[in-house]
């Protein structure tokens, strides 16, 4: 399933997998006071300005998918179509 998991590129030429657990932390940063920069750090970017990239590149319904939800469902759609 792996193979099948979307990217989101950032302009500096560093790939984030849109995997359950960075889906998670999506949940958290628009549900709660989780900053840009805790964000930042959790996902392995340079800073904040990186991560409101990511945040920007990132289809807005997958922030509000619950992330056990993108894993049964979503990524096993994608990984089936593919």
């Amino acid at each position: 399933m792996e193979d099948c998991v979307p990217v989101v590129r950032l302009s500096s030429g560093k790939e984030i997998s849109l995997t359950k657990d960075v889906v998670a932390l999506l949940n958290r940063y628009v549900h709660s006071e989780y900053s840009l920069e805790k964000l930042a750090a959790d996902i392995g970017v340079e800073d904040w300005g990186e991560a409101y990239e990511f945040v920007k590149k990132v289809p807005a319904w997958v922030m509000w998918v619950q992330p056990s939800y993108y894993e049964k469902v979503v990524l096993k759609k994608l990984c089936s179509s593919s």
